[in-house]
């Protein structure tokens, strides 16, 4: 049961993993969740470090698509200054919105990977789609109301992850 919320990698920031590292793993798409993922759920312009590393994934031919939970409206405003494709009402932990992408770009399961700040959410879906899946450190230390909730539970999940799998450590990058 546990298996299901066991990210693939575990790194401290998506900024710091090159397509370079993506491409040496096979990935040719990137798909992320929005909000402390890629950009503070309380600032939708993101950042200069977020910019230079969408440039460089855009560079290197990799798409970058969000899968969030979130409403098409809410969405579509949140990456109108990112200029980036999204698949909206994921449904995470569901696999249908990255099924969807993957299915849009005509990728194998092993060519994707899903970015996330949230094991529940984010990593439980990469799992049940059958891909690899990235958890980052969230950019913000605060959550939107409803995620709250979500991180409560996940501290649990947490304790019996870290129980069953010592191993499990934060990374600079892929190749930590």
């Amino acid at each position: 049961m546990l298996e299901i919320f066991k990210p693939t990698w575990m790194v401290n920031s998506i900024y710091s993993v090159s397509p370079a590292q993506l491409k040496e793993q096979g990935i040719r798409a990137v798909f992320s969740d929005l909000d402390n993922t890629l950009i503070a759920w309380n600032n939708p312009d993101g950042t200069p470090e977020l910019k230079e590393w969408m440039n460089a994934l855009h560079e290197a031919n990799i798409p970058l698509i969000v899968i969030s939970n979130n409403s098409k409206e809410r969405v579509a405003k949140a990456v109108n200054n990112l200029d980036l494709p999204f698949v909206s009402r994921s449904l995470k932990p569901l696999s249908f919105g990255i099924e969807r992408a993957r299915k849009k770009l005509g990728l194998e399961k092993k060519e994707v990977v899903m970015v996330g700040d949230q094991l529940l959410t984010d990593i439980a879906a990469a799992n049940q789609a059958g891909i690899r899946s990235i958890l980052v450190q969230p950019l913000l230390n605060t959550d939107k109301w409803d995620t709250r909730i979500n991180r409560f539970f996940e501290r649990r999940v947490w304790k019996e992850l870290m129980k069953k799998y010592p191993d499990l450590k934060w990374q600079e990058d892929l190749n930590d």
